[in-house]
């Protein structure tokens, strides 16, 4: 069974209200489509919101208005804005007149019979809570548009508190970065007399060092900062503004005031007495002009809510460009550092293979050393031996034995041994380091 259900459009850009039959699992668009009809205001240009500010989801059924058990059936009303304009400026005119209160509005002085004149005044008496009413319809959408406004600011903040986190990321990640590279560059610089030296890749790191330097541009979010805290402080003095709050006293105690003045008059005896309207049209006159008067503050105080929004809507984007310009410079500083990493090791495979060979080489010759120098000299040419047959060979011009030049050869290898073996030793601790 389908209920009948009826919703209530309050267009707040000239305060009138249209209702609507909600049609059997209607879609919004549908909805928005017979709105654009009565107001003039195009389906992409409204901004249809719940009293909470929730604005109306377009992938439910129209129906989303209406709560079920909470309120009369026909009692919703939802707040239409025109997302084309932030400065609501009227002029509102009030609800017109009926014929008979407009009459004695025309003469207030006019002598009617009481029976007549309780007409006419519980007419006017309505015209005043009308009045009222229709200024607290007004000033619930205003309402509306505040609480949007602080869900906005709610997402803006959110926001802006990921660009934060991840400006401080990225420039943790810089900093790490450049100081791990500067290292690495001395150490490089520090090196290549005696080790491992490669122009190209000495200039891929130095190429990283100046784009790590540019990275740096994206952590810089000062300005998006500044004029969040700028749109966070407007907020909070519309929140504070008098205007935040209803203002609709006047309108209240002239409304009791009516309702008093027609009590009196429903006690006096139906005779044939007269009595003029002086008293009651006061009192619509002194009305119409309250709600002159708070409405213009209203939709002063609602031009500056939807001013603040709309700065909010333009920010969004920019906090989201920032944000994705962050990211890549992470993601550059993390390919920069795995790539210099990945160079280190193959560095270090290089060193760890040269050092290889070394040793292989230093093996060698230390075993050739290790030969007993006795063996390479001549046997003594006592006894029955035979004479060896370096003893036949001629001496040296200057002197010096076979024997010295051989013990002087053995006493370089053993000394050039234990050099490598220092190197060796040295590579070994820079490894584990």
């Amino acid at each position: 069974v389908f209920f009948l259900q009826i919703v209530h459009i309050l267009n707040m850009t000239s305060a009138k209200i249209v209702s609507f039959l909600l049609h059997p699992e209607e879609s919004l668009h549908s909805l928005q489509n017979r709105i654009e009809f009565e107001t003039g205001i195009s389906t992409g240009n409204q901004e249809l919101l719940l009293e909470t500010g929730i604005c109306l989801d377009p992938r439910k059924p129209a129906s989303q208005c209406v709560i079920d058990g909470v309120r009369g059936w026909d009692s919703y009303m939802v707040y239409l804005f025109d997302k084309s304009k932030t400065v609501y400026d009227g002029p509102f005119a009030s609800r017109s007149l009926s014929d008979c209160v407009n009459y004695i509005v025309q003469d207030s002085k006019i002598q009617l019979p009481i029976p007549q004149l309780r007409k006419v005044w519980a007419e006017a008496v309505h015209y005043v809570i009308g009045l009222k009413e229709d200024y607290s319809r007004l000033f619930q959408g205003q309402r509306a548009a505040m609480l949007s406004l602080l869900r906005y600011n709610a997402n803006l903040i959110k926001m802006k508190n990921n660009m934060v986190s991840a400006s401080q990321q990225l420039k943790a990640k810089l900093e790490f970065f450049q100081q791990s590279i500067r290292l690495d560059l001395e150490r490089y610089s520090d090196q290549m007399a005696y080790g491992i030296s490669s122009e190209k890749m000495l200039k891929a790191w130095k190429e990283m060092e100046e784009k790590a330097s540019q990275c740096a541009q994206a952590e810089d979010i000062g300005y998006l900062d500044e004029q969040i805290m700028a749109l966070h402080t407007e907020i909070v003095e519309l929140q504070k503004s008098p205007y935040a709050r209803r203002q609709g006293e006047v309108m209240e105690t002239l409304e009791q005031r009516a309702i008093d003045l027609y009590k009196q008059l429903k006690t006096r005896p139906p005779d044939h007495a007269y009595s003029d309207s002086t008293d009651m049209v006061k009192i619509i006159v002194q009305t119409v002009q309250s709600q002159d008067r708070v409405l213009k503050e209203l939709f002063g105080h609602l031009s500056k809510l939807l001013g603040c929004k709309q700065k909010i809507i333009d920010l969004l984007p920019e906090i989201e460009v920032a944000l994705n310009n962050i990211k890549e410079a992470d993601n550059s500083v993390m390919q920069m550092q795995g790539k210099r990493q990945r160079e280190i090791w193959h560095l270090l495979k290089i060193a760890c293979t040269q050092s290889s060979s070394r040793s292989l080489v230093s093996s060698s010759l230390e075993g050739t050393a290790s030969t007993p120098a006795a063996t390479w000299l001549p046997q003594s040419s006592s006894g029955n031996a035979a004479p060896h047959p370096l003893s036949s060979l001629a001496a040296p011009e200057d002197g010096e034995s076979f024997a010295d030049v051989i013990r002087e050869n053995v006493n370089y290898l053993e000394l050039f041994s234990s050099i490598l073996q220092e190197v060796r030793q040295e590579q070994n601790s820079m490894m584990v380091s």
